[in-house]
C-alpha cells in the first residue's frame, strides 16, 4: 500500500483587518448606546449595565492583536455589530465556495495538481452557509474535480477530522487525491456584542491536498504516520442556530443563536484532554513528545496552547516548538492549526516529525502525526 502524504496547502486571507483598538472603540460605542437606550431598566435592576472592553483585556485574555474579516463596516457599526453580506442568486458562486476555491487553487498549485487530478472534495467547517446542496459539491464543480464531495461539521476540530477522512479515503482506495477545504466565516456566528468573546474570531479559509505518495510530485511532502480522533460531550461551547429555530418560534437573533462558551471551564477541561490525546497517539507509534520537532496546535488561546505543550515536553514553549498565529489571525475555528502548518513548516528538514492538532466544541480533538519526506 502506498504511503499517504499531504502535498500542498493553501490559504485565503480576507481583505480587511480589524485591530483590537478598532474593535474596542466600536464595542464601547455599542455599550454606550445600549446603556442609554435601556437606562430605565438598568436603574430599576431589570437589566445589568454593559461594561467597556479594552485592548489590554483582549490581549491578556487571548493573545489576539487583530483579525481578518470579509466585511469590516458591518462588524464595526455600533447599530449593527455583525457583517453585511449581499445575498447571491442561486446561479452565482456562493460566498463560502468562493473563498474555498481561492484557497483550493493555491493548494493545488503547491501540490502540482489540476482539477481533474482530484477525485474527492471534503468541505469541513464550524458552520455551513446552507443545508444543501453540499458546499463541497459546489466547490468540486468550480475547480473541475471528479469523483464525489461532502460536507462535515465538527466545530473547531472540523479540519483535522476531515483530514482523517481524506487519509482513510486514500488508504482504502475510494480516492487517490482528496481536497480538504475549511472555509471559516466566523464573523457570521460571532457574538460581537458580548464582552467575554467579542474579540475571539476572524475569517479565513484553508485548503489541503491529501494523496498517495506514489502520485505526489510536490517538492514539499509530509507523510501521514498516524491520525486520531476523540469526542466527549460538553455544553461548555455551544451555538443553537439551526433549521428548527423557526418551528420552535424562537428568536433568530437571540444570544444562544451565536457562539457562546464557558471560557474558564473550557480552559480547565480541554487542556488535559488535548495533552493526553497527543501523548497517547505518539505512544501508539512509539514516539515521545520530545521526539516531535514542531506542534501546530489549534489557535484559540495563547495560554491554552502553552499549557498543552508544557504538559507534553515540560520545557519552555517557544515559537519554534509551537508557533502561534492567533495574534494576527485570531481564532479561525477549524482552520487555525492548518494555518500554523501552512505558514510554519518550510524550515523543517527530511525526517522531522510534527503534529497537527485541533480541539473545540463537543468536546472534540483531532490530530495527525506527520513526517517530512
Amino acid at each position: 500500500m502506498s504511503a499517504v502524504v499531504i502535498s500542498g496547502t493553501g490559504l485565503y486571507q480576507p481583505p480587511y483587518t480589524i485591530t483590537n483598538a478598532e474593535l474596542v472603540a466600536s464595542f464601547n460605542a455599542y455599550v454606550d448606546r445600549y446603556n442609554t437606550q435601556h437606562a430605565s431598566e438598568i436603574e430599576s435592576g431589570a437589566l445589568t449595565a454593559l461594561t467597556y472592553s479594552s485592548e489590554e483585556f483582549i490581549e491578556k485574555a487571548s493573545g489576539i492583536k487583530q483579525r481578518y474579516v470579509i466585511d469590516k463596516e458591518g462588524v464595526l457599526d455600533p447599530s449593527r455589530m455583525y457583517p453585511r453580506f449581499v445575498e447571491r442568486a442561486d446561479d452565482q458562486l456562493s460566498l463560502m465556495a468562493e473563498i474555498a476555491v481561492d484557497a483550493a487553487k493555491k493548494a493545488m498549485a503547491q501540490a502540482g495538481k489540476k482539477g481533474e487530478d482530484i477525485d474527492a472534495v471534503i468541505c469541513s467547517s464550524a458552520n455551513m452557509q446552507r443545508a444543501y446542496p453540499a458546499m463541497a459539491i459546489e466547490i468540486q464543480q468550480a475547480i473541475g474535480a471528479r469523483g464525489y464531495g461532502f460536507d462535515m461539521n465538527v466545530a473547531c476540530s472540523a479540519a483535522t477530522f476531515a483530514l482523517e477522512q481524506a487519509v482513510n479515503a486514500v488508504r482504502s482506495g475510494s480516492a487517490k487525491c482528496v481536497l480538504v477545504v475549511n472555509p471559516e466565516i466566523t464573523s457570521g456566528h460571532q457574538a460581537w456584542t458580548d464582552r467575554d468573546c467579542h474579540f475571539i474570531f476572524g475569517d479565513v479559509c484553508t485548503a489541503t491536498i491529501v494523496e498517495r505518495a506514489d502520485t505526489a510530485t510536490a517538492a514539499d511532502q509530509w507523510e501521514v504516520l498516524s491520525t486520531q480522533l476523540a469526542t466527549q460531550f460538553s455544553n461548555n461551547i455551544r451555538n443553537n442556530f439551526g433549521f428548527l429555530n423557526r418551528s420552535e418560534d424562537s428568536d433568530p437573533l437571540a444570544r444562544d443563536k451565536t457562539f457562546r462558551q464557558e471560557g474558564r471551564k473550557v480552559f480547565k477541561e480541554v487542556v488535559p484532554i488535548a495533552a493526553a490525546h497527543i501523548e497517547g497517539q505518539l505512544a501508539s507509534i512509539k514516539l515521545e513528545p520530545t521526539n516531535v520537532r514542531r506542534y501546530w496546535l489549534h489557535q484559540a488561546n495563547k495560554s491554552m496552547n502553552q499549557l498543552v505543550i508544557k504538559k507534553l515536553i515540560a520545557a519552555e514553549v517557544t515559537q519554534d516548538v509551537a508557533p502561534l498565529i492567533l495574534d494576527e489571525y485570531a481564532n479561525t475555528a477549524s482552520a487555525g492549526s492548518v494555518i500554523a502548518f501552512h505558514l510554519h513548516r518550510a524550515d523543517l528538514v527530511k525526517g522531522d516529525v510534527g503534529v497537527i492538532c485541533s480541539f473545540g466544541a463537543g468536546y472534540s480533538v483531532g490530530s495527525l502525526v506527520l513526517r517530512k519526506r
